[in-house]
C-alpha cells in the first residue's frame, strides 16, 4: 500500500521525518518495503514564465520562446505545444534534468537550427497524469524561479506491506492510528463536512441476500457537476499509484484508500427501478469496469436493478452504470459484505481488485454511516448538489468481542516487561475499551483479535518489537544430534551437486491446468483442488518437468542461448482413500547450446540424450544410489522421444530416473522451437543405505599398481552396451575395479546382425602382484560372463 507523507499528515499531527516514520512502522510490525521521494525525479524543473512566443523560422509547428526562470536573464526554448503563448506560466526542464516519463536527459541543443535551452513540459512527461495535448499551465500567482517540486508540494511516498490479518491498516487513517499509539504524533479526528440532507431517497434500496450483504446503505445526490478532481486529490491518488479519472470516481477511491472503506457511485440515469443486493442467477452476465464480461452463478452476491446486474458486490462495479462527465444525479452505495463470500466469488471469477482485497479481509462494520456522510459531504463540497436522506437496508455486525486479559501474560508470551498502566494506554490508543477488571472490548474493525494472546501482540508491537530482547534457547551439553532428516540431507547434497555442474535452481508453481496435468500424469490419479487460485492452477503437478519446461520457454523467448535448470520439489497424486501422496523428485532441463560456436567448427553444440544420461547418473551417485548396478531400459513416458530416451532402474520395476529428449509433440504443446533434454529423478525410489554410520571410513589408497586389459566382443546388434559392461564388471568383484566401453564398431569385417564392443577393464591387485595364471583366471571369468549376454571374444 502506497501513500504520501502529505496524505499521512492529513490524519496525523507529527513533526517526525520520513525516516523516523519508516523506522517506527517497521518497529510496530508494518513493514516498509520502500520510501521514495518524487522530488528527486523533478530536480532541475522549475516554475517559469513565457515572455515571448514567436514562430520558428524553419518549422510550421514549432515556436521559439523566451522564458524567465527567475535568474535575471531569459532563456531561449524551442517548443511544439499548441498552447504555448506569451504571458503564461509553466514548468521548464533545464539542461541536465531527466524527464521522469522516459529518462531522457535534457541538453542544450539546436532544433532546426535554433538553439534550445531545455524543454517546457507536459503533465505526462512529468508523470503527473495522462494529458499530453499541451504544456502545463500554472496559475498566475505561481512564483517564477521556484523549484516545481516545492511549488507542487511533492511529498515522500511510503510503500508499506500490509499483512492479511490487518485490514484496519488498509487505509492511511489506520496507519496513522498505529503511529499515534506508538507515540509518533496525535491522531486527528475524522472531519465530516457539513451538508444538509433533505427529502426521501427517490429510489428503493434493499438487500435480498442478508447472508452475503447484511447491510446496504445509500442515498441519492442530485444536481452534481462531475469533472476533473482538484489538485490535492489527484496528488494523493497518484502517490498511491491510482490514476485520477473524474471527481466522483476519485472520491470513492479516496475514501477507500484513506479509510479502508470501499464505496461505489452509480449514475442514476442508467438505473431502472429498485437497487437490490441479491444472489446472482446462474448464467447472468455483467460487463465490469475492466471491460471484461463475467458469467455469474447463484453463489455470488450482486447489486442489480430491474434491468439486470450492475455490480459484482464487493469486487468490481459494472461498466453500464458508471459515472461519466455527463452524470448529474448519483446513487452512493456503502455496504458490508460477507468476507468469505467475497473471497469465493473473487477466486471463481479470477478477479482481483482493491475493493476485494479489503472486503474479503473484513472492513469496519461501524464505519458505514460515517463513511457515507463523509463521502456525501465531500461530493457536495466539491461537486455541488443536494443530498437525500440515507437509506439503511439491513444492519452490519454490531456485537463487539469481549476478552479477559491478564497484563502478566505480556511478559510470559512477549518476553518483555511492560507496566500495566502502559499496557492499558496502548490498548486504549488503539480503540480497545479496558475495564477495571481487565475485560477488554475489541473494536469491531479488529477481526484479527481472537484471544488474549492477540492482545499481547498488540501491546508488544506498539511498545516496539525492537525492545524485545533476543534470548538464545537453552542447549544441552555435549554434541548435538543431527536434526536434518536423511531426505533433507540428500536434497542439500543434490542442490550443491547440480550447482557445481553448472545448473541454476528454479522454483515453479506446484499447480497446473487440468489438461496439462493429465498430459504428464502417466496414468496416475491426479490431485485436483476444490478451491484453486484460478482455473490455470487447478491440479497439483504430477511431474517436475512442466514447470521447468515453461521456465525454459520464457528464458528462450527472451534470448537466452543456453539453459541449465533444476528444481527439487514434490509431485502430487491421490493416494488410497483420497489421501494425499507426495513424492520427492528432482527435475532437470537442458536447452539451447551446450557449447558456443568455436572458430574451428563454426557450429554450436546442442544438448543430447547422452548429456541427460550423464547428469542423471552424476546426481544419482550424489544421492547415494548404486549407480554401477543400474539398468538402462526404455519406457521413459509419452512425453519423451521414444528413440532418444530411457529409464535408469534397480531391477525391472524400480525406476530411479528417466531421461532423454522430449517428444516433438511435447515441445509443440509448449510452443518451443529446438530440442530440449530433460531428467526426472524419483528420490523416494532410491534405496536407503544399509548399516550407514555417522563417520566415513578412512581412505586407504592401494599399495600395488593397477593393471588394464582390453577385450573386444562380438555381440548381437540390439544388445545394450550397458548390459555387457555390467556383466563384465561383476565377473570378479574382488579384482575388477571398473569396466568401460572405448569402441563400438559395425561394418566391414563384422557379421551382419552383430556389432563389436571393445571394453577396457581395470584390475587392482590387493595383497600381491598378479601372475600370468591370475590374469588368465580373471580373463576367463570375464569371457564367461560376457558369453551369458550372447557375446563372443573376437579373434
Amino acid at each position: 500500500m502506497k501513500f504520501s507523507l502529505t496524505w499521512l499528515k492529513d490524519h496525523l499531527e507529527t513533526d517526525a521525518s520520513p525516516k523516523e516514520i519508516a523506522d517506527t512502522l517497521n518497529a510496530i510490525g508494518l513493514e516498509v518495503e520502500g520510501l521514495e521521494d518524487p522530488a528527486e525525479k523533478l530536480a532541475g524543473f522549475r516554475v517559469a514564465k513565457v515572455l515571448t512566443a514567436d514562430k520558428h523560422p524553419d518549422a510550421d509547428k514549432l515556436q521559439v520562446l523566451t522564458v524567465d526562470t527567475g535568474e535575471g536573464y531569459p532563456l531561449q526554448v524551442v517548443c511544439g505545444a499548441p498552447n504555448a503563448r506569451a504571458g503564461m506560466k509553466g514548468v521548464l526542464g533545464l539542461p541536465g534534468a531527466k524527464v521522469p516519463a522516459n529518462g531522457m536527459e535534457l541538453r542544450k541543443s539546436a532544433i532546426r537550427g535554433v538553439e534550445s535551452n531545455g524543454m517546457m513540459c507536459s503533465v505526462r512527461e512529468l508523470e503527473l497524469g495522462d494529458e499530453h495535448d499541451g504544456i502545463i499551465e500554472l496559475p498566475d500567482d505561481a512564483p517564477v524561479g521556484e523549484a516545481f517540486a516545492k511549488y507542487q508540494g511533492t511529498s515522500p511516498v511510503f510503500d508499506v506491506a500490509i499483512t492479511p490479518n490487518r485490514p484496519d491498516c488498509m487505509g492511511v487513517y489506520g496507519i496513522a492510528r498505529d503511529l499515534a499509539a506508538a507515540g509518533l504524533g496525535t491522531l486527528k479526528p475524522i472531519p465530516i463536512p457539513d451538508f444538509e440532507a433533505s427529502g426521501d431517497c427517490p429510489i428503493e434500496i434493499r438487500t435480498d441476500d442478508p447472508e452475503g450483504c447484511p447491510a446496504f446503505y445509500g442515498r441519492v445526490i442530485t444536481g452534481v457537476k462531475n469533472g476533473p478532481s482538484p489538485d490535492w486529490l489527484q496528488m494523493r491518488l497518484l502517490s498511491a499509484g491510482q490514476r485520477p479519472i473524474s471527481l466522483l470516481v476519485d472520491l470513492t477511491n479516496w475514501i477507500m484508500l484513506a479509510y479502508g472503506r470501499p464505496a461505489h457511485a452509480y449514475d442514476m440515469a442508467k438505473l431502472t427501478g429498485a437497487v437490490v443486493a441479491r444472489r446472482a442467477k446462474d448464467g447472468e452476465q455483467v460487463l465490469a469496469l475492466n471491460e471484461k464480461t463475467y458469467t455469474l452463478d447463484d453463489s455470488m452476491t450482486v447489486i442489480a436493478d430491474d434491468a439486470g446486474v450492475h455490480d459484482i458486490a464487493g469486487i468490481m462495479g459494472g461498466e453500464d452504470s458508471g459515472c461519466s462527465d455527463e452524470t448529474t444525479d448519483v446513487l452512493l452505495e456503502i455496504a458490508y459484505f460477507n468476507p468469505a463470500r467475497i473471497g469465493v466469488t473473487g477466486r471463481k471469477l479470477g478477479l482481483a481488485s482493491d475493493a476485494r482485497t479489503r472486503f474479503e479481509r473484513g472492513v469496519d462494520p461501524a464505519f458505514l454511516d460515517d463513511g457515507l456522510d463523509l463521502l456525501t459531504g465531500m461530493i457536495v463540497e466539491l461537486a455541488g448538489g443536494q443530498a437525500s436522506e440515507k437509506v439503511h437496508a439491513g444492519s452490519p455486525p454490531s456485537e463487539p468481542k469481549v476478552l479477559s486479559f491478564d497484563p502478566e501474560m505480556t511478559a510470559k508470551l512477549g518476553g518483555v516487561e511492560i507496566a500495566a498502566d502502559e499496557q492499558k494506554r496502548i490498548l486504549e490508543s488503539l480503540d480497545f475499551q479496558v475495564g477495571n477488571d481487565w475485560q477488554v472490548t475489541c473494536p469491531l474493525r479488529r477481526h484479527d483479535i481472537e484471544g488474549a494472546a492477540d492482545l499481547v501482540e498488540e501491546v508488544v508491537r506498539i511498545h516496539c518489537l525492537d525492545k524485545v530482547e533476543s534470548v538464545a534457547l537453552p542447549r544441552i551439553d555435549g554434541v548435538a544430534k543431527p536434526t536434518a532428516t536423511p531426505l533433507q540431507v540428500m536434497e542439500r547434497k543434490l542442490r550443491r551437486a547440480a550447482a557445481a555442474n553448472g545448473f541454476h535452481e528454479a522454483i515453479t508453481w506446484s499447480f497446473l491446468p487440468s489438461e496439462e496435468a493429465e498430459f504428464w500424469a502417466n496414468g496416475e490419479e491426479l490431485w485436483a483442488l476444490d478451491n484453486p487460485i484460478s482455473e490455470d492452477m487447478k491440479v497439483m503437478r504430477p511431474s517436475m518437468l512442466p514447470g521447468l519446461v515453461s521456465a525454459a520457454k520464457r528464458n528462450l523467448d527472451r534470448g537466452a542461448s543456453s539453459l541449465r535448470l533444476f528444481e527439487i520439489g514434490r509431485r502430487y497424486f491421490r493416494g488410497k482413500g483420497g489421501a494425499s501422496d507426495e513424492r520427492p523428485t528432482l527435475g532437470v532441463i537442458m536447452a539451447g547450446e551446450k557449447d558456443a560456436r568455436r572458430w574451428m567448427s563454426g557450429k554450436a553444440t546442442k544438448f543430447d540424450a547422452y548429456d541427460a544420461k550423464s547428469i542423471a547418473r552424476a546426481l544419482l551417485a550424489e544421492a547415494g544410489a548404486p549407480v554401477n548396478k543400474l539398468m538402462t531400459m526404455g519406457e521413459a513416458g509419452a512425453e519423451f522421444h521414444p528413440g532418444q530416451s530411457a529409464t535408469l532402474r534397480l531391477g525391472p520395476k524400480n525406476v530411479l530416473a528417466r531421461f532423454g529428449m522430449l517428444h516433438p509433440a511435447t515441445l509443440k504443446a509448449f510452443d518451443i522451437d529446438g530440442p530440449l533434454a530433460a531428467v526426472e529423478i524419483f528420490l523416494d525410489a532410491i534405496p536407503e543405505k544399509k548399516n550407514a554410520s555417522f563417520a566415513r571410513s578412512s581412505y586407504s589408497p592401494p599399495s600395488l599398481q593397477s593393471v588394464t586389459r582390453d577385450f573386444a566382443f562380438l555381440v548381437p546388434a540390439d544388445l545394450p552396451a550397458a548390459d555387457l559392461v555390467r556383466a563384465v564388471a561383476g565377473a570378479d568383484k574382488n579384482n575388477i575395479v571398473r569396466a568401460r566401453v572405448f569402441d563400438v564398431f559395425e561394418g566391414e569385417g563384422v557379421p551382419e546382425g552383430k556389432k563389436s564392443i571393445a571394453l577396457e577393464v581395470l584390475l587392482q591387485p590387493q595383497d600381491k602382484s598378479y601372475k600370468d595364471a591370475d590374469l588368465k583366471t580373471i580373463s576367463d571369468a570375464v569371457v564367461a560372463a560376457a558369453a551369458k549376454q550372447g557375446a563372443e571374444l573376437r579373434g
